[in-house]
């Protein structure tokens, strides 16, 4: 199939792959006052008096708004907000059908971060989550970071943050094939956009023994003066232990594992034969990634996965990103934090059962029904744990809830 002229035919014929349905009757008198006035005017009255009730009364508690100012999409770059629209559709039609989530995209003309920052502060009241999408760095980080702190909603980057998720519960799955514990592990990322940056944090926080991050200049260490900003100085402070210097090609000599999140090419065979024996290779650039699984495995490589749907262990955001929203909405959570990104991780790792772990099969499929749920549960549970859920579930209770949503969108 012509994916892409296929794209092009559904997208024209359909007039974009999203709609608004509602979810009550309106046919005659009695119906119009009840959803209209003057019925409607009873849930107002009650949540201006406690507006805690919104998410009682409204689609809040099940509403998230896809946020982007189209300046780095997908493998297009800035193409802006009106070119971002398909792949924001795209988004909200993934948060439905893997997590039983309502979204709404929102492409926003402006690249001005604080401009960002006020408008979706602004829009907040009417939405129980935010999900920021193909914002280019570092203005990313900046613009998460302050949503953060002003507002009691889950504010997610899915470009930094799903990557990550997924990334971490392969590299667990993947220590294991190579028989190595994941905190003996060191490894090194190359791209230090969104992304890359997020996937460091997130595997030095569950204690990998040293991760070294690259850019286009080689490797960001402390004292760098070249390609340098406010995120690259921070995250130098966090990482190569070492403080390696030089390109690619020289730092990468003897690591266990190799991330990219960059550009089609970058890792060369002759790169992957000077890494440690049974190496990790996740090069997941698209559409084309720094090395082929065919030359990583020929190179010595033992477990090899991609961004791509066509070869094995493909590191999709949507085993992440869904129930991650699925988990933290239920339990009407303030935050998506550290905590609860990990949980996903280890959800994710676990559904891949120790007899049918292997090179292969280190990542769960994009269709496999229990990913959503199993994260959404592990989230939800982490949430209560961490102190950021209003309402707490259990780890069951959650679970059950997010198949039973699960089973409607399938239905």
């Amino acid at each position: 199939m012509d994916y892409a002229q296929e794209a092009l035919r559904i997208h024209k014929e359909l007039k974009g792959k999203l709609e608004v349905i509602s979810k009550v009757p309106v046919q005659n008198k009695d119906d119009l006052s009840i959803a209209y006035t003057p019925g409607v005017a009873e849930p107002c009255r009650r949540i201006a008096e406690n507006k805690e009730l919104v998410y009682d009364y409204t689609i809040k508690s099940n509403y998230i708004a896809v946020i982007s100012d189209g300046s780095a999409v997908l493998g297009l770059g800035d193409i802006g907000p009106e070119a971002s629209l398909p792949v924001m559709e795209g988004k909200c039609v993934l948060f439905k059908e893997f997590g039983g989530v309502d979204a709404v995209p929102i492409c926003i003309d402006t690249k001005d971060a604080k401009e960002i920052i006020k408008l979706v502060k602004q829009l907040a009241p009417a939405f129980g989550g935010i999900n920021l999408e193909d914002i280019s760095a570092p203005r990313c980080f900046e613009i998460e970071r302050e949503l953060k702190k002003i507002l009691d909603i889950p504010v997610f980057h899915d470009d930094q943050h799903g990557t990550a998720v997924v990334v971490l519960s392969g590299i667990i799955n993947a220590a294991k094939v190579i028989g190595k514990e994941i905190t003996e592990i060191e490894v090194i990322v190359n791209g230090a956009g969104a992304a890359g940056v997020s996937v460091t944090r997130l595997l030095k926080s569950v204690g990998i023994k040293d991760v070294v991050l690259c850019d286009s200049k080689g490797a960001i260490y402390r004292g760098r003066k070249e390609g340098m900003n406010k995120e690259k100085e921070i995250i130098a402070r966090e990482t190569n232990n070492n403080n390696q210097q030089g390109t690619l090609q020289e730092v990468i000599k003897g690591k266990d594992a190799f991330i990219g999140v960059s550009k089609a090419g970058l890792l060369t065979k002759e790169m992957v034969k000077s890494m440690s024996k049974d190496s990790i290779v996740f090069a997941m650039a698209n559409p084309d990634p720094e090395i082929y699984p065919r030359e990583a495995f020929e190179a010595g490589a033992k477990v090899v996965g991609t961004g791509r749907s066509d070869f094995q262990n493909q590191v999709n955001n949507v085993l992440a990103f869904p129930g991650i929203f699925r988990g933290a909405m239920d339990v009407m959570a303030k935050d998506i934090n550290e905590e609860m990104k990990i949980a996903a991780a280890y959800a994710l790792a676990d559904i891949i059962k120790e007899e049918e772990l292997n090179a292969e099969y280190v990542i769960p499929r994009a269709f496999d029904l229990r990913v959503g749920p199993r994260v959404a549960a592990a989230v939800a549970e982490a949430a209560v744990k961490s102190g950021v859920a209003r309402k707490v579930l259990t780890y069951d209770e959650e679970l059950r809830l997010a198949e039973r949503k699960m089973k409607m969108c399938l239905e």
